[in-house]
C-alpha cells in the first residue's frame, strides 16, 4: 500500500535493492504517472490550464485528480472511502524497505494530519497547494490552484472522468499481466 507512494521518492531504474512488492508499487506509480501524462483529456486539460497556472498546471491536474478521486470514490472502489484511508493510515510500515527519509517523514504527516481524507474537501486542496507550492524549487503560483479549480471545476471534472473511464480499462489489464 505505501509502495505505491513511494515512488515519488526513489530516482532511477534499478530497483533491485527493494523486495518485490516494493518494485511492484514503484512501477505502479510510474506507470499511472506516465498514463495520466500522456493521456488526450489531461493534455487538452494542460493546455487550458497553463495560462493561469503556468510551469505548474501538471501538478495542479495532479492534485485536482487527487481531489475528485477522493470525493467520487465509491464510483471507483468497493473499499468505502473511510475504510480505505483506516487500512492506509494503520498499515505498519518496515522502515527497511523505505529508505528515504524524506519519506518517512511525510508518510508519517499523511497519517497524523489525515491527509487522504481532506483531499475529498476543497480546503484539502488548498492545504495541498500550498504546501506543495512551498516544496518547488522556483517561484510558482500553485497556491492559486483551489481557486483555478473552483473558476474551472465543470472542465476539470469532464477531463477527470474521460481520464477514469479509460484509466479504469488500462489498469484492469494492467493488473492481471502484472499479478497484481
Amino acid at each position: 500500500m505505501h509502495a505505491n507512494l513511494f515512488g515519488d521518492f526513489v530516482k532511477g531504474k534499478d530497483l533491485s535493492r527493494y523486495p518485490d512488492s516494493v518494485q511492484k508499487g514503484i512501477r505502479l506509480h510510474r506507470t499511472i504517472d506516465f498514463y495520466i501524462d500522456n493521456h488526450p483529456a489531461v493534455l487538452d486539460l494542460l493546455h487550458k490550464l497553463y495560462e493561469p497556472l503556468p510551469k505548474i498546471a501538471s501538478i495542479a491536474i495532479d492534485l485536482y485528480f487527487d481531489h475528485l478521486l477522493a470525493k467520487k470514490w465509491d464510483q471507483f472502489h468497493s473499499t468505502p472511502f473511510k475504510r480505505f484511508i483506516q487500512d492506509f493510515e494503520n498499515a505498519e510500515v518496515d522502515t527497511t524497505h523505505f529508505d528515504k527519509e524524506f519519506f518517512l517523514v511525510v508518510l508519517s504527516k499523511m497519517k497524523q494530519e489525515h491527509w487522504l481524507l481532506h483531499y475529498a474537501e476543497v480546503e484539502g486542496l488548498r492545504r495541498a497547494s500550498h504546501g506543495l507550492s512551498r516544496r518547488i524549487s522556483f517561484e510558482n503560483v500553485l497556491h492559486k490552484a483551489p481557486e483555478v479549480f473552483l473558476d474551472n471545476e465543470t472542465i476539470i471534472t469532464e477531463a477527470f472522468e474521460k481520464y477514469m473511464l479509460d484509466a479504469q480499462t488500462y489498469f484492469s489489464d494492467y493488473y492481471r499481466e502484472n499479478n497484481l
